[in-house]
């Protein structure tokens, strides 16, 4: 399981400028501040949300660096360290500074066959290495293919950009369509189950462009390419390939086989008669001045393809006006293949524009009927509640003449209240008045008391 640090990575390296960049990742030099080494740090934007297309997935990230952690071998590039933070993972990889092999091939005056299976041989290593331990790498081409130190007698290949490697579990069917149109394998373009073959088919294509020059399945358009694959269109043609060996067509044409189970193995490829026979060779140090000059001439070729592919030319001021006009040439080529892709764009934005006007329209018209629809609805709740609110004014008015009535009834109640009141007075005065009266005119035989008691009681 990857361990990733959460610390940052600006702590314990200093970063540097850029040099290189992908899709959605970005490398810059560093320079490790405990040792002062120098390494390349591969930032890799993390996807933020599954629903987004923008980033890699944190388990596609794990998987690489599983793989990484792996490997150790003289032709892969080396895993140091690996850090994350809320947007990016932070790979620290050993320091691949030699440019790409193509790029530093371009830049000889010839190239022989003795060469090219010192390079070729150093790959297959790399390559022998991943598939005994059943790790395929699912994206070799000249940009995965570097050189640590291109000033030195015999530069060291390294097979960098393992984003796309996977481990192949023995029993379990894998499918995927991924990598480069240029490099991918029949079984890749047909969506049928992937294995390590898919790897030497990638190495066939890269040895038939190192001799030639040429790609062999390279159409106008993505389809194309992947329909020449498919239907396994290619030659050797004599314009590329007049003075090239057997031996190396045979090594190339066995690696290029559609079957998968009559493709050639790494081990295969290791024990090939090419690679053996070239194996300890020194190129003789006086060729035919016939043979010379086609090898410029397949040099030159690989310089064109370089351009092509828009592989970083570094700066030389021994080039020939040849290359420069080349670079012009594939420039001019590159902004009219803008303008064409600019005109598609625009017819392909002006049917979505179309699209969305007639989407716009029914919308339009659906908005206009559920207007109508809420109009009425309105207009019946605005009656409604103006007949409601006649109502309320009606029921407010009676409240209103209730209250007016409560208060006379009131005020009329009051007045009879004082009336009793003083009629009640009235009736105890006189009945006191009545009672005395009574009390003077029959005199009884009974004493001061008893006439007390009486006028109570009478009370």
């Amino acid at each position: 399981m990857a361990v990733f640090k959460q610390q940052q990575v600006e702590t314990f390296y200093e970063i540097g400028e850029e040099v290189g960049s992908g899709q959605f990742a970005i490398v810059k030099q560093c320079r490790e501040k405990s040792s002062g080494r120098d390494f390349a740090a591969k930032f890799i934007k993390k996807r933020q949300s599954v629903a987004s297309r923008r980033g890699v997935l944190r388990e596609e990230i794990e998987r690489e660096v599983n793989i990484l952690q792996q490997i150790h071998h003289p032709n892969i590039v080396m895993l140091h360290d690996v850090f994350e933070n809320k947007t990016d993972v932070v790979l620290i990889l050993e320091l691949v500074s030699g440019g790409e092999l193509f790029d530093f091939l371009a830049e000889k005056e010839s190239l022989s066959e003795e060469e090219a299976t010192q390079f070729i041989k150093q790959i297959l290593e790399g390559v022998h290495y991943l598939h005994t331990r059943n790790i395929a790498h699912f994206d070799l081409k000249p940009e995965n293919i570097m050189l640590l130190d291109k000033n030195a007698p015999l530069p060291r290949i390294k097979l960098i950009d393992f984003g796309l490697a996977h481990k192949i579990a023995e029993g379990v069917e894998f499918k995927n369509i991924f990598g480069t149109p240029e490099f991918v394998a029949p079984e890749i373009v047909n969506y049928e189950p992937l294995g390590l073959e898919a790897d030497m088919w990638s190495v066939g294509v890269i040895t038939y462009i190192l001799l030639s020059g040429a790609s062999p399945f390279l159409g106008e358009t993505k389809q194309d390419t992947l329909g020449n694959i498919s239907a396994m269109n290619y030659e050797f043609d004599d314009e590329f390939f007049g003075h090239t060996s057997e031996l190396a067509k045979n090594f190339i044409r066995q690696l290029l086989e559609k079957d998968t189970k009559k493709r050639l193995t790494i081990q295969d490829a290791l024990n090939h008669p090419w690679i053996k026979s070239n194996e300890h060779k020194e190129e003789r140090s006086k060729a035919p001045e016939r043979k010379r000059e086609h090898r410029q001439l397949k040099t030159k070729r690989l310089k064109e393809y370089t351009i092509k592919s828009h592989s970083s030319m570094p700066p030389n001021n021994t080039y020939i006006n040849f290359e420069r006009f080349a670079q012009v040439e594939e420039d001019m080529s590159a902004m009219e293949g803008s303008f064409c892709q600019l005109m598609s764009a625009h017819d392909s934005m002006q049917e979505d524009i179309d699209t969305l006007v007639s989407i716009y329209n029914e919308k339009e018209m659906w908005y206009k009927e559920e207007s109508e629809s809420i109009r009425h609805e309105l207009s019946q709740l605005r009656y409604k509640f103006r007949k409601v609110e006649a109502q309320r004014r009606g029921v407010h008015e009676d409240m209103q003449s209730v209250d007016a009535s409560i208060s006379r009834v009131s005020e009329r109640y009051k007045e009879r209240q004082t009336r009793y009141e003083a009629l009640q007075k009235e009736l105890f005065k006189c009945v006191e008045d009545n009672v005395l009266r009574n009390i003077y005119l029959n005199k009884s035989s009974y004493g001061q008391w008893s006439l007390r008691e009486n006028y109570t009681h009478e009370i």
